[in-house]
């Protein structure tokens, strides 16, 4: 079985979902980088949907699958947590130099990043994260989640 490490540094995008202040899902691709703490980062503009929902309601979810991998061999991990809008000009700044050495293409410049800008950067501690694992009930294959430790 692959690390959860491993997963994350091949991986560049996880899915974002969101839910507005009236329970309604959102659901959203987002280019992220992780740190050595296991927090999840990744900026969008602050007038999309999932940026409109995290004000309304930071609960998210994420999930980083790949996809690329024949059918019964992809391992994914899912994290539980709460998004928050980095304020902090010296964050935005660390951060958004990980997103430039992670992504291969010109990305926003730091200006369009910093409080009050079109673009916002948002960090998730994981309360709880999860892998999925293989299980049987009653000689059926299903997919299940085990908890990380």
């Amino acid at each position: 079985m692959t690390s959860t490490k491993d997963i994350l540094e091949k991986i560049s995008y996880i899915t974002l979902a969101t839910a507005d202040e009236n329970g309604q899902p959102w659901n959203t691709p987002v280019f992220s980088v992780t740190d050595a703490k296991g927090n999840f980062y990744w900026g969008s503009y602050k007038d999309s949907q999932h940026s409109k929902n995290i004000h309304a309601n930071n609960k998210v979810f994420l999930v980083i699958y790949d996809s690329t991998v024949p059918p019964g061999e992809g391992e994914g991990v899912y994290v539980k947590g709460h998004a928050e809008e980095l304020t902090n000009k010296d964050e935005i700044a660390a951060i958004h130099e990980q997103l430039k050495i992670r992504h291969t293409v010109p990305y926003w410049r730091l200006e369009e990043m910093l409080p009050g800008q079109p673009i916002c950067l948002y960090k998730v501690v994981p309360e709880k994260v999860w892998r999925n694992a293989e299980g049987e009930k009653d000689g059926i294959y299903i997919d299940v989640l085990k908890e990380e430790v």
